[in-house]
């Protein structure tokens, strides 16, 4: 559900991810195009931050830790360590996995532990 007071950006990106959610954990997948059978986590990241307006290319995961600006965002927060990325859009998280699965890309409620992530968002949300 779409918070009724969300920004547009935001309901793209929710949409983005809709549209991702159920769709295979391919490693690379969303690097070199926005469109690719299947995503991982950097992929799945990139696609959903494209939908919102607030990223130009698909990114690697390590190039996340100095996306856009410092500490969480209201709307969406991007969580990036070394070799990870996910985001929380709205208080859903979007990832590709936990605790070792790559099951390609989710919705979850669940929390999961952010450990060494560096948390940024894009600008404005």
């Amino acid at each position: 559900m779409v918070p009724m007071d969300a920004p547009e950006a935001v309901k793209r990106a929710i949409a983005a991810g809709n549209h991702l959610a159920g769709k295979p954990y391919i490693y690379g997948g969303g690097h070199r195009s926005f469109v690719s059978k299947g995503y991982d986590c950097s992929g799945t990241a990139s696609f959903v931050l494209h939908a919102a307006g607030a990223l130009s290319r698909p990114m690697a995961s390590d190039e996340f830790r100095k996306y856009g600006a410092a500490g969480p965002g209201k709307w969406i927060t991007v969580y990036a360590k070394r070799g990870h990325v996910f985001l929380s859009v709205a208080g859903l998280r979007m990832d590709t996995g936990w605790n070792g699965e790559r099951e390609g890309p989710r919705w979850s409620t669940m929390s999961r532990p952010a450990k060494g992530c560096v948390l940024r968002h894009p600008p404005g949300l």
